[in-house]
């Protein structure tokens, strides 16, 4: 076994329950075993830290697992994969979910979505990806799906030194999936949609909806599938407009309406910076504008670029609200703070000469809770703001 020891002073982190240890907060590494195996991690003076999956070839050097002497053996595993279960139907949680959010359920780099009886899982730690069918094993004992399929397509494995792969692990995936997400009906395409085939994140946000949309027109960007457009027509919107660069998901947005019967969506392909600007010049305005964009911000490097992407897009749709109109603005980008969201939102309304109100500052669903400790896990930030009528002589 590896035992690493931390600098002085890097051990404050992880006493306070950080998943991560960097390689530049190593004083020393002694012993020897393979890469993704268990390493002890101690702090300068020798005192016991816990237990984590190492990986040279990863800046992130040792994902903790354990704080405490608890061995980590199939039994640990088994054991958080069902506390995992257990807390979302706590939450009332049935049909689709994400069942195990990496490190917030002290699983370094395992994500499983629930869509209806397919589980689809990633693999994005070495730890993890060479206890696959150990861990895969334990899926099908707690969950009893009729798929589990891997969709590690994605470029953070790189960092870990593992290829991109997807396909199945278990069972055979159906031909059709179809869920239910706020008692509105959508196809899954697990094997070539985002991420693991949707954005259960967003899942309560859409929801909020109902507040908002009766009888008004809504422009929603960045539309991906539908979830907000489909949230808005089952809440009475009176005309939707989902707007997305993506041919794909919009087909994805009409299968889906016509799923649910509804025949108020219109879907256009388009960039959503260019579309806003058309809409400006057209004089076009609506009540309800939802921006759920991309991470414009996926690195520390890429904050400042990020930033002037998100002031671009909320200005834009801003100036496209009719008067105590509501926009509904999204940041799913980790290094884009709350902080730093609300300010740019701030800068925005000023920028634009529009007055706004802060109604709601929203976060990711409950099943993507994270730890206190682990800023990280604390991605998604949701603004619903109300743009405040002129006064009227």
């Amino acid at each position: 076994m590896y035992t690493l020891t931390l600098k002085k002073g890097e051990e404050k982190r992880i006493k306070n329950f950080h998943p991560w240890v960097y390689a530049n907060e190593v004083a020393k590494i002694e012993g020897k075993d393979a890469q993704g195996s268990v390493a002890k991690v101690v702090a300068f003076d020798g005192r016991f830290l816990g237990y984590g999956f190492i990986n040279h070839a990863s800046k992130i050097i040792v994902r903790m697992v354990t704080w405490d002497e608890t061995p980590v053996d199939e039994d640990l595993f088994l054991n958080r994969i069902k506390n995992a279960k257990s807390l979302r139907e706590r939450l009332g949680l049935s049909d689709n979910y994400r069942a195990v959010f990496a490190e917030s359920d002290l699983l370094p780099g395992l994500i499983v979505d629930k869509y209806g009886d397919v589980l689809s899982v990633q693999f994005l730690t070495l730890g993890m990806e060479v206890r696959k069918e150990m861990l895969t094993k334990i899926l099908v004992k707690v969950f009893s799906p009729v798929c589990v399929y891997e969709r590690s397509d994605v470029s953070v494995r790189k960092k870990e030194g593992l290829p991109e792969v997807k396909g199945v692990l278990y069972g055979r995936l159906p031909d059709e999936l179809i869920i239910e997400e706020n008692g509105v009906k959508m196809y899954i395409d697990v094997e070539n949609g985002q991420k693991t085939g949707y954005f259960l994140d967003q899942k309560e946000n859409r929801d909020d909806l109902k507040r908002y949309v009766k009888d008004r027109t809504v422009l929603d960007c960045f539309c991906n599938q539908g979830g907000f457009s489909l949230c808005a027509a089952k809440y009475g919107a009176k005309e939707i407009v989902a707007a997305d660069v993506s041919a794909l998901a919009l087909e994805h947005v009409r299968k889906n309406a016509a799923l649910n019967g509804f025949s108020n969506i219109t879907t256009v392909e388009a960039d959503v910076f260019t579309l806003l600007r058309d809409y400006k010049k057209e004089k076009r305005t609506f009540d309800v504008i939802v921006l759920d964009p991309p991470a414009f911000a996926k690195t520390a490097d890429a904050v400042k670029a990020g930033y002037k992407g998100y002031l671009d897009v909320n200005c834009l749709a801003l100036k496209l609200l009719n008067e105590g109109g509501i926009l509904v603005t999204c940041s799913c980008s980790q290094h884009m703070t709350p902080t730093l969201f609300t300010r740019m939102l701030t800068e925005a309304s000023a920028y634009t000469g529009i007055p706004v109100r802060l109604l709601e500052f929203r976060h990711q669903s409950p099943d993507h809770a994270t730890m206190l400790g682990s800023d990280e896990g604390t991605y998604l930030k949701v603004a619903v703001l109300y743009r405040q009528p002129r006064d009227r002589k």
